[in-house]
């Protein structure tokens, strides 16, 4: 995964220049995908797989409907995905809560995806994104 991180100032810059693909405050922190590295790696014909919120799923479908198949990677069970939260040792406990809340709000909106996979076993839920990410890749 490749992160490129910008001060406040630099994003809002991008947003305003048309720079990105989607973009979202999501827990209260600028998110997007850059525009240009997506329209590079289609031109070279390769797939992009991005690890993003249900706002970003929801514009890059509208802008780009036959290029995309969205995936929702659901946690086994709350008690689990707080405890992976949790576990990670990143967040204070105001942000969990804070991620806890919006989780459930996005969890509503599940239906929204093409498919869904339970990440309750590693290897299963990476097979079944193998299998996806094959079948739709042309």
């Amino acid at each position: 995964m490749t992160y490129h991180f910008l001060s406040k100032e630099e994003f809002e810059k991008g947003i305003s220049n048309s720079a990105f693909l989607e973009w979202a405050v999501v827990h209260d922190q600028y998110y997007g995908t850059p525009l240009k590295f997506i329209e590079e790696a289609f031109q070279k014909g390769a797939s992009v797989i991005m690890d993003i919120d249900v706002q970003g799923a929801k514009i890059i479908k509208e802008k780009l409907p036959k290029k995309i198949v969205t995936i929702f990677i659901l946690p086994p069970n709350e008690k689990e995905w707080e405890r992976r939260l949790r576990g990670r040792g990143t967040d204070s406990e105001e942000s969990i809560l804070k991620r806890i809340k919006n989780g459930k709000l996005e969890l509503e909106r599940q239906d929204e995806f093409d498919f869904k996979i339970v990440n309750d076993d590693l290897e299963k839920a990476l097979n079944e994104l193998e299998k996806i990410v094959f079948s739709n890749s042309n």
